[in-house]
């Protein structure tokens, strides 16, 4: 009897290849998934105001009326895409980088300059809107996102869940735990990797010895993809289908979406320190914003007129949601010692008096 071989790295690097269908020029490679012309000008319109957003914010931690922020340029279409995909009852699970994603499920953008200022409502979804409490702490959010999507399971339930980290999350226990715990109970999960080349400032091939980082997911027996994480294309077909799936009891999937982030890891970081400037210009080639305006004006759904006016009503949204953000109250200083138990206990009471002397008085 001949003993079966393992798969090598090597092996999975030949399965696994990013799926693109858009090119960096905004040409097609191969079958297009069945988009709704709308859709597709929705999904560019959605990409604009998360960039919009994300240069707005920058400039506003650099003047200090924000806190320390986590830009998303460059990673807008694998955002907007997968957010698209989801269902409005169906629960999204974010990290701190997340805005565009949280924005497209309904996030108010108020609440998503909000939450950088340090205001608590940042932190928290409104009650209609399915966004679980934004995840700082690197991969911690995954076994909530798992154990969320079993419950739903367990209640008969055909939702799907998506959740969001990036790579250098699959260091870390809580991925492993979550991953395995997805894959035993095959709960309708879909786990998606941000793949955008940095850990802060530690490189992809220092991260990991795998080969791929989506082969990190069929180790669990989880159906398992990788896709260019800046073709809209891609990401709506991989994503579609892998909601579906979860929808219709086949089970969680996991998707490496191979994007870059093309700023700082937060606006404390100085990635000049670590990445060439060479590398940087190269990967601004395959901005997923060029790219889809490119194909929508090969389709002949955009013209500069209408492009101008995504860009300014961008800028209009951006500039209404500060505005209303920053006339927001202040809480009261004690604002915390509200939100621990229903009635204070003696031990919150003493230390209420000890943050707020007046109050022992």
């Amino acid at each position: 009897m001949v003993a079966k071989t393992r798969s090598t790295t090597k092996d999975a690097t030949r399965r696994y290849h990013p799926i693109q269908i858009l090119s960096p020029e905004g040409e097609l490679l191969g079958p297009s998934p069945t988009i709704k012309d709308e859709e597709l000008v929705k999904m560019l319109k959605f990409m604009i105001v998360g960039r919009t957003f994300d240069q707005r914010a920058l400039s506003l931690q650099r003047q200090g009326r924000i806190g320390t922020y986590a830009p998303i340029s460059g990673q807008e279409a694998v955002q907007v895409v997968s957010a698209m995909c989801l269902n409005d009852d169906e629960w999204m699970f974010p990290t701190y980088r997340d805005y565009a994603a949280m924005y497209v499920h309904g996030m108010p953008m108020r609440d998503l300059f909000l939450f950088p200022m340090g205001h608590p409502q940042g932190g928290r979804a409104p009650e209609d809107v399915n966004i679980y409490a934004i995840s700082i702490s690197i991969a911690t959010h995954l076994p909530h996102a798992v154990g969320a999507a079993w419950a739903s399971k367990i209640k008969g339930e055909q939702k799907a869940f998506i959740t969001y980290h990036g790579d250098g999350a699959t260091s870390e226990g809580d991925f492993h735990e979550a991953m395995n715990f997805a894959g035993v109970f095959q709960v309708p999960l879909v786990t998606i990797c941000e793949n955008n080349g940095w850990a802060i400032s530690l490189p992809r091939e220092r991260q990991t010895h795998s080969e791929t980082i989506a082969q990190k997911g069929e180790a669990y027996g989880i159906n398992s993809q990788m896709v260019d994480g800046n073709d809209v294309l891609a990401l709506y077909q991989v994503v579609s289908e892998s909601l579906e799936r979860a929808r219709t009891g086949q089970g969680p999937t996991f998707i490496e979406a191979v994007t870059y982030r093309l700023g700082p890891h937060t606006t404390a970081d100085d990635p000049g320190r670590y990445r060439s400037q060479e590398e940087l210009d190269e990967m601004k080639q395959k901005d997923p914003l060029v790219r889809t305006t490119k194909y929508l004006r090969g389709l002949g759904l955009l013209s500069d007129a209408e492009e101008a006016e995504m860009w300014e009503d961008a800028k209009a949204t951006v500039s209404d949601a500060l505005k209303e953000a920053e006339n927001i109250a202040v809480p009261n200083q004690d604002f915390f010692f509200d939100h621990v138990y229903a009635e204070l206990t003696p031990n919150l009471i003493k230390q209420r008096r000890e943050f707020i002397p007046e109050e022992a008085e």
